[in-house]
């Protein structure tokens, strides 16, 4: 199905992609990013005091090379493995950041991926713990963004996850798609599917031409094979998108307005 493109303008934002898109995501603040790498820190230091000492005792018969082996594997997943684990498995929260309403999210707004987090992880154990975290410091006062080696490398930033929450915009119906939206199932579509539509129909005011018509009819494609019926066909990406997003937020509320009428217990 071919979308022309669609009309329609949206607030300026914060922080800009390389795609010309404006997210309603503002980087974290140095001392908020700093103190949420102290509770990470002392999180690892803590399961590697507790592991080492397991180790200790568990391999007691061991040779020393064997010894040396284990502890050495306890400081690789420990350093490298946990924050890995944890960022992919939470989408870009580890303990520290999670506490503090903090995420690592792609520089284009895309939730943090395995290879992204493993490139953090590594970057950390050198700029970190090797070198007592100064790398790490310096290029996070130096950019703007407080991004530190491991962000430029992995193409990540870390922002505020609250204050992104705080500033919700809403997404209108287009009346000419409230039938069709109406009788829509809508349930195929992947929460990360329906953010990257959601972003576009929000930042469309921002985009190039170009933009609009590459991107709409990328996203618009990708949605159309997880709703049903398919979309009318003189329906614009811009508008195809709103429809199915403002239909799904109002299914929400309902099924949430529902449960909050609805007594815990029979009787």
């Amino acid at each position: 199905m071919a979308y022309p493109g669609g009309g329609g303008h949206y607030q300026q934002t914060h922080l800009v992609t390389g795609d010309a898109v404006v997210l309603d995501l503002r980087p974290a603040g140095f001392a908020t990013r700093m103190l949420a790498l102290l509770i990470d820190v002392l999180v690892q230091v803590a399961l590697l005091i507790a592991l080492s000492v397991l180790t200790v005792l568990v391999g007691n018969g061991l040779d020393a090379a064997a010894t040396a082996s284990v502890q050495l594997a306890v400081v690789v997943l420990v350093l490298i493995g946990y924050p890995t684990a944890f960022e992919t498995l939470t989408r870009g929260r580890s303990l520290g950041k999670l506490s503090l309403g903090l995420r690592v999210v792609g520089t284009d707004g895309s939730p943090e991926r395995f290879r992204q987090a493993l490139a953090r992880a590594l970057c950390a154990f050198v700029e970190i713990w090797l070198f007592s975290g100064v790398p790490a410091l310096i290029t996070s006062l130096i950019n703007r963004d407080g991004r530190r080696i491991g962000d430029f490398l992995a193409g990540t930033l870390v922002v505020e996850e609250r204050s992104a929450r705080g500033h919700e915009e809403t997404i209108m119906m287009p009346p000419h798609l409230a039938e069709w939206a109406s009788h829509a199932e809508l349930s195929g579509l992947s929460a990360e599917t329906a953010a990257t539509a959601r972003q576009y129909v929000l930042r469309y005011g921002e985009l190039t031409e170009e933009a609009r018509h590459e991107m709409g009819a990328r996203i618009a494609a990708e949605v159309a094979r997880s709703v049903s019926p398919p979309p009318p066909s003189h329906a614009a990406p811009l508008d195809f998108l709103a429809a199915v997003l403002a239909e799904r937020r109002r299914r929400e509320e309902e099924r949430l307005a529902r449960q909050r009428r609805t007594p815990p217990y029979p009787g």
